[in-house]
């Protein structure tokens, strides 16, 4: 069963529910008020009853019980669905005026009530099957002349059946109600799904090759919130795929170049001659060596999307300042100095943090000469961790900002320079697995400064 129909189905459910809760509701109501008109009828009847004592033709107390009915009897008129009976011992019925119902009197049950509450008084409901439900009430009276009583009869049918008739207009309405309401519930739910529909299409379109699909995006509701987020998504992961491509064919192309060179001396070893074996050897065993730093790094840079990348803690910065300074000066004969050293505890990642500042102090070294002034120094500002790595040297085009921190992405380097263009992206994913970002700029008066900011809460909930 698809959403659109589950959808119809159930506000199609909830409405008969209502609807039927409603109709019930009504009905307990009105028979509950036919109920108590009917009880207040009779208890007006009894009181005015009680309230005859005196004979008008002659202005003395009653005593006899038949007088006491007869003048009853004839001053009131009862309602459409009452009858007034009075009894007296040993007489027949006197029967007021009345427009229908006097075949009741020869019912049994009315008989078998009359018999039971004539003395005591009291109601008795009987059902008759010309006139279904009818209240008999009793009233006693007796004086020295005798015994009787007064018998009201209240018909129910017709208060009933105006009920009944209401009942079924309300049901036709309802089922009327019901059927539209299925309708506008079934097209409006197709109208809210359709872009649900859409993205049903365009995930069955999108392959592994091709990412480049978007979903329609119309109207401004939780759908159109749920659009805009898958195609983001699927921004994310076509730019992650195209980076995974462009990173597969760049690790492919600076691999095949070694594995050419061990190939070719292979090939054109010669077996016999000890001296160029020996020449033979340390050339491939350089190249394996170079081979095994990419592949170092290229499962480096694989890892830092890891959970596990990072071991986060509390770190002393100006401790940490100092002894990255200390093991920045074995990289190079440079004129390394100290710029600031912040006092404060933050939390990151000790190891990863030292990998990355030496990354960018092994990168000032290549890139400057002997009496260049590298200097190294960490800030707290803003509630935020800055580390900062500066040189003398040549410095970078502004052009190759943002290229450097690509992978195998490369500036102007030295001749000798036999890196891969890896180390700075190395640095990028640590700094982004802390939550952070590095920047490089020009430094004052000359050189490049490569900045790294961290955010200490950030860092407290690595991103990777």
């Amino acid at each position: 069963m698809s959403v659109r129909t589950r959808i119809a189905v159930v506000i199609a459910l909830l409405t008969a529910l209502s609807m039927t809760g409603a109709g019930l509701l009504v009905y307990t109501l009105e028979s509950a008020r036919i109920e108590r008109a009917v009880n207040d009828q009779i208890d007006q009847e009894i009181a005015e009853f009680r309230a005859l004592r005196v004979d008008p033709r002659t202005g003395d107390p009653f005593d006899n019980v038949g007088r006491v009915l007869r003048v009853f009897l004839t001053r009131n008129v009862p309602d459409d669905d009452e009858m007034l009976v009075g009894y007296v011992s040993g007489t027949q019925p006197i029967i007021t005026r009345n427009r229908y119902g006097e075949e009741v009197l020869d019912d049994p049950a009315y008989v078998r009530a009359v018999e039971e509450t004539a003395a005591d008084g009291g109601t008795t409901r009987i059902h008759s099957d010309q006139f279904g439900e009818v209240w008999v009430t009793a009233v006693p009276i007796s004086n020295n002349q005798g015994r009787g009583a007064l018998v009201i009869v209240n018909f129910l049918e017709d208060e009933h059946a105006e009920l009944n008739r209401t009942l079924r207009t309300y049901t036709l309405v309802a089922l009327l109600s019901l059927g539209l309401i299925t309708t506008i519930a079934a097209f409006q739910s197709g109208r809210l799904l359709a872009p649900l529909r859409t993205l049903e299409e365009t995930a069955r379109d999108i392959t592994a090759t091709d990412l480049s699909r978007r979903i329609p995006e119309r109207g401004n509701d939780d759908i159109t919130a749920l659009t805009r987020t898958i195609n983001g998504m699927l921004e994310r992961l076509d730019s992650g795929f195209a980076a995974q491509r462009q990173f597969l064919d760049d690790a492919g192309h600076e691999l095949r170049t070694p594995l050419t060179v061990l190939r070719g001396h292979l090939e054109l070893l010669d077996a016999d001659d000890p001296a160029e074996l020996d020449r033979t050897r340390e050339l491939l065993l350089d190249e394996v060596d170079r081979m095994a730093r990419l592949v170092g790094d290229l499962i480096l840079l694989a890892k830092s999307r890891r959970p596990d990348f990072l071991n986060v803690a509390p770190v002393e910065l100006e401790d940490l300042t100092h002894m990255l300074l200390a093991k920045a000066r074995g990289l190079g004969e440079r004129d390394w100095r100290l710029d600031a050293a912040a006092a404060g505890q933050v939390p990151m990642d000790e190891q990863r943090i030292t990998q990355a500042v030496l990354q960018l102090a092994d990168n000032a070294v290549k890139h400057t000469r002997d009496g260049d002034t590298i200097a190294l120094g960490s800030e707290l500002r803003g509630g935020r961790v800055h580390l900062w790595v500066r040189d003398t040297g040549p410095g970078v085009p502004a052009a190759d900002h943002q290229l450097i921190f690509e992978r195998f992405g490369r500036s102007v380097v030295a001749p000798d320079d036999e890196g891969f263009g890896l180390g700075l992206s190395i640095v990028q994913a640590i700094v982004t697995a802390h939550g952070g970002a590095v920047h490089v700029e020009d430094a004052t008066p000359r050189g490049a400064c490569f900045v790294i900011t961290l955010d200490p809460e950030e860092a407290a909930w690595p991103r990777s």
